[in-house]
């Protein structure tokens, strides 16, 4: 549905930080699913953990807050815009992800107030939950993304 060039277009972030392959799924003011595939390449493998390498939860929240943005710009956010985190919320990691593992990212809108987004996360590999959080963020007009 769309690619990393159209995400590319939509969200400032770029290597390393970002972190969102593909989105799936689209629907605006309701939901988004993207895709991250995880491989060894990853700048964060190098320092987390060198003889075990896990995907630090951090980035995995950070990915969905990436899927949540999307989905925000795609709902009606003006483009030029800025979207800032304001909470995050009922976050639980279940699982180590490692490199290999594709992460499923479902991101739901939970309430949209004016400029105010909170979102629900979920993440899957192979099918199985392996984080969730709750996120709230604020879209702001005229704010240059970078």
């Amino acid at each position: 549905m769309m690619d990393n060039r159209e995400i590319q277009n939509i969200l400032p972030h770029r290597f390393p930080f970002l972190l969102v392959d593909r989105i799936l799924e689209l629907e605006p003011g309701v939901k988004a699913v993207g895709l991250k595939n995880v491989t060894i390449n990853e700048h964060f493998f190098q320092g987390h953990f060198p003889d075990f390498p896990v995907m630090p939860g951090v980035l995995i929240v950070e990915a969905m807050a990436q899927v949540a943005g999307i989905l925000a710009f795609k709902s009606g956010a003006k483009e030029g815009s800025s979207v800032f985190f304001m909470s995050i919320e009922k976050a639980k990691f279940r699982k180590p992800v490692v490199p290999g593992d594709q992460l499923r990212l479902e991101l739901n809108v939970i309430q949209h107030r004016g400029n105010v987004w909170k979102c629900g996360g979920k993440t899957f590999v192979d099918g199985k939950l392996v984080s969730e959080a709750e996120l709230t963020a604020m879209v702001t007009e005229g704010a240059k993304n970078g």
